[in-house]
């Protein structure tokens, strides 16, 4: 999954998305959440902040639809509004892909349908999975190298341990 913020304390925040995801959603001692490296990008369609990103990788018991509720949820719970599209956010949590199913409800798209497209999601996302594929695309890496030059850059290359942080 991918996650961003540029609105308030942006790491603070997202820590605490990642701490309610380790202790809501999350699943599988025996294959522990891991999060990429936090990465700086500008805001994308519309004026604001840079934002924060990162990406988690996590076992879920929870079906697809029901795991969407939950990150709805945690949003919410963290100050989250949607005045508008591509506006300004202090969390945002988007579930980028499911093992290799494709998703196309009305309320839930899988893989994350612009996913290839932004070098915000894909940086982080190889960083966990250096041969990720995205079902319907292909390879993460061929999609990112097709994007060119990006701005994004990472800020900090060893984030605390998922599970260990407190909110």
């Amino acid at each position: 999954m991918g996650l961003g913020a540029n609105l308030g304390d942006r790491i603070t925040t997202l820590q605490a998305a990642i701490a309610a995801i380790a202790g809501r959603v999350a699943e599988g001692p025996a294959r522990p959440m891991r999060q990429s490296s936090w990465w700086l990008s500008p805001s994308e369609g519309g004026p604001g902040p840079d934002y924060v990103n990162a990406a988690l990788v996590f076992e879920s018991r929870l079906e697809p639809q029901q795991l969407l509720e939950a990150l709805l949820a945690i949003e919410v719970s963290l100050g989250r509004v949607r005045a508008h599209r591509n506006a300004p956010r202090t969390v945002d949590l988007d579930i980028l892909l499911v093992d290799d199913l494709r998703i196309d409800t009305s309320s839930l798209v899988v893989p994350h349908p612009r996913m290839h497209l932004r070098a915000f999601v894909l940086l982080p996302l190889l960083e966990l999975d250096p041969v990720a594929h995205i079902p319907g695309i292909g390879a993460a890496r061929t999609a990112l190298q097709a994007l060119g030059p990006h701005a994004c850059q990472r800020v900090d290359a060893h984030p605390p341990p998922c599970g260990t942080i407190s909110p």
